[in-house]
């Protein structure tokens, strides 16, 4: 038995409704014809993942929610981006969110294309409450270690906040005389807008700032490597040493730099 319908209109019937009934469902399942058995099977798939990335949206929402409960009412999420590279500064941005905030597509910045990223970081920039940003850059990171380079960007990225938060959302960290009330939150990226967006604006700032570096030092393609040590970015090393931007203390480098030393 067939459903009424040519396998191409029911397709296009299925494309401009977001949500079809189950009966008209099970009656495409049951189809004589392959092709409309196949359109119905990937129409279910689709729905249910619509279904899970509503679900997933409103989760990370949960803890905003939570704590606007509590009173607070400028939450900030905070997070970096640039811990690994071998060469370029650490970022961090602090977002505070709208109520409102249409967060669709918002996730950890790692999952996200470059494409996606930058779409987001217009929507972020444009409609968010506030946007801070903080950078240390590598002779920061040399003097004072990586770690200790994170916390100071985090702390100028909220204190670039304008208005200023009464309460941070972290991806798992807390930092040191950030004197705020600090909710540390494993995996927080993946678990709150206002992290994921934080994600999204240290990222995009920061690979902006890598790929003007390749414009400057063209032999290390850190447009394209953001920095980190990538097998060409290590030969590049080999090949023409560090340039200024590199990290010295990291182990690569200060090996390269080392075996140039006897070398000399």
């Amino acid at each position: 038995m067939s459903v009424k319908g040519t396998i191409r209109e029911i397709k296009i019937r299925l494309e401009q409704d977001e949500e079809v009934s189950d009966s008209f469902l099970e009656a495409l399942q049951t189809d004589s014809r392959a092709g409309v058995r196949k359109l119905a099977t990937s129409y279910i798939k689709k729905r249910e993942a619509r279904r899970r990335e509503v679900e997933r949206m409103d989760r990370m929402w949960r803890l905003e929610r939570e704590y606007r409960r509590q009173g607070y009412q400028a939450i900030a999420g905070v997070d970096e981006a640039g811990r690994g590279p071998l060469a370029g500064p650490v970022v961090a941005a602090a977002v505070i969110l709208p109520l409102g905030f249409d967060a669709t597509g918002l996730n950890d910045s790692k999952k996200l294309s470059p494409e996606e990223r930058e779409s987001l970081r217009v929507r972020i920039e444009r409609d968010a409450v506030a946007v801070g940003i903080g950078v240390a850059d590598h002779r920061y990171i040399d003097e004072h270690n990586i770690l200790q380079a994170t916390y100071e960007a985090m702390r100028c990225a909220v204190a670039d906040l304008s208005p200023a938060a009464d309460c941070l959302l972290l991806d798992a960290v807390e930092v040191p005389e950030l004197f705020l009330p600090q909710h540390p939150i494993v995996k927080g990226d993946a678990l709150s807008h206002s992290i994921a967006a934080a994600s999204v604006i240290a990222k995009t700032f920061r690979d902006r700032w890598m790929t003007a570096a390749g414009e400057k030092y063209p032999q290390y393609g850190f447009e394209k490597n953001m920095g980190y040590g990538t097998p060409d970015h290590l030969a590049a090393l080999e090949r023409w040493g560090t340039c200024p931007i590199h990290r010295k203390s990291f182990a690569p480098v200060r090996e390269r730099d080392e075996k140039s030393r006897y070398l000399a």
